[in-house]
This record gives structure tokens, sequence and C-alpha cells, in this order.
């Protein structure tokens, strides 16, 4: 059944003229015709807001991570270090320079309990120290510079360690071709003699042994790289700064230590 209606707007009118609304009286609903699903795309918005909201929420626990992290800090060790605090305000003069790897299971300040103050810090992937070059590396070249030069450190410690993700890749990339990263195989690559010794020396080896051989024999290249370092060089053969690698197997729970300075003669 249809019905209108005149509606006018204004005193004279909307410009003078009507308008006219037609529309259909509603009819009732048969109990057989199916009811409209939700078009696909509504559901397929639906499941994006979804993603959305669990993103956000696990943005939230992070953040929240951090805050409980920091309280704990804050309670623990900085309201209980104030003395500490107030002295290193001052400055730093810590004995110890760490050179590790960037891999969240080693952290070198809780596997060898220092303290605040106590080691400068050095952290990347497979943890690499290039040879001396200034257009090289200056990331790691200018921490070595400030940790001798300035902080005047007394210790240089290079350590590795089981699993090590990068030494796995190092072994694993081939030795010519096209590189498969942006960034990694260039890095891995300043470790590339340890992974000859390695296969010259062990080819008969499985390749997980290989891979554990090289992750102590990384470190000495390191430490072969530092002595480069003229400053570094210097300090080894006035008896002021010493060499040290190290070998943190979180498997058995074991740290080994080996001095590399021994047998430096002058240049």
């Amino acid at each position: 059944m249809e019905s209108s209606t005149v509606a006018r707007i204004g005193r004279s009118g909307f410009y003078g003229t009507e308008i006219r609304h037609q529309y259909e009286m509603p009819r009732r609903i048969s109990s057989t015709v199916p009811i409209r699903q939700a078009p696909n795309h509504l559901s397929t918005a639906a499941k994006r807001v979804q993603t959305i909201t669990s993103e956000l929420q696990v943005a939230v626990d992070a953040i929240e991570r951090v805050k409980n992290g920091f309280k704990n800090f804050k309670s623990e060790v900085y309201e209980k270090e104030k003395e500490l605090i107030s002295k290193l305000a001052k400055g730093q003069s810590p004995k110890f320079m760490v050179v590790a790897c960037a891999d969240s299971r080693v952290c070198p300040t809780h596997i060898l309990n220092f303290n605040l103050g106590e080691a400068f810090v050095i952290r990347n992937v497979a943890n690499m120290v290039a040879p001396y070059e200034k257009s090289g590396y200056p990331g790691v070249g200018s921490a070595v510079e400030y940790a001798v030069l300035h902080l005047k450190v007394e210790n240089i410690m290079v350590i590795g360690h089981s699993c090590c993700g990068g030494i796995n890749a190092l072994m694993s990339f081939p030795d010519d071709g096209p590189e498969q990263t942006a960034f990694i195989e260039d890095w891995i690559k300043i470790g590339q003699e340890a992974k000859f010794r390695v296969k010259k020396l062990h080819a008969d080896l499985p390749f997980d042994q290989q891979v554990t051989l090289c992750e102590k024999e990384a470190v000495n290249v390191s430490l072969e790289n530092l002595l480069t370092y003229p400053f570094v060089r210097e300090g080894v053969l006035k008896g002021t700064l010493a060499l040290q690698g190290g070998y943190y197997n979180f498997v058995d729970g074991t740290f080994d230590t080996w001095s590399f300075n021994d047998s430096l003669t002058p240049a």
C-alpha cells in the first residue's frame, strides 16, 4: 500500500518548492524469508580488527614488561647502590672491556655478574672485531679506541658462546657467489679466517662439531684483529693492557678463558 505526504520547509517553502516524499508502508516479514548473512568483506574486516587488537595487546604487554623490569631494578639495585650511583655520576672507570655476541641468551653482565660501571661492553653478531681500518667498521673501532685511550681499561675480553647463530651462518654460507643477506654475510666474513682454519684442520668432523670449534676460533681471530689497533698493541707491549678469550657454553653451564698475548713481540 502506497501513501504520500507533502512537507514545506520554512515559511515560503524551500526556494518556493514543495518536497514530496514517497514511501512504502512496511510489510510483515515472512518467516520463510532467509536472514541475510553479513557480507564477506565485513567478516574479513572483523578479523582484521581482532588481529590489530591482539597486536596492540602484545605491545601493551611488552611495555608493561619493561616498566616492571625497571621497577624491579630500581628497588633491588638502584635504591641499594645510592653511593655507587653518586660516584658513577662523576664518571666511569671500568677495568674491563667486553666484546660479546648480541644473542639474547648470553648477556655478559649477567653471566659474569658485573656491577654497574665495572665493564664497558660491545655487543654485535658473533662477537666480531674487525681489523684496524678507519674506513671499515668505525662502530667497533670507536668503542675500542674510547675504552683503551680514554677509559684506560686494563683488560679486553672477547667472549664466544655455544649455539651461536652467527657462527653457524659463517660456516654455512658459500665462500663465493652472490650474497643472500643485506648485512649479515658481509659482517660475519670478518671471522672468515676462523672458518678456513677449522675446515682445514677438522674437515673430517661433523658439521655441528666444526661450528663449535669455529665459535672458539672466531674469538682468537677477533683477538688477533685487536692487535692491529696501534693503541691496543702498545698497551699490550707495555703491560698495561691484557687480552683474554672466553667461551660460554650455556647448555653445559661452563665458562672457559685463555690469555692471548703471552708470545707477542714488538713489531
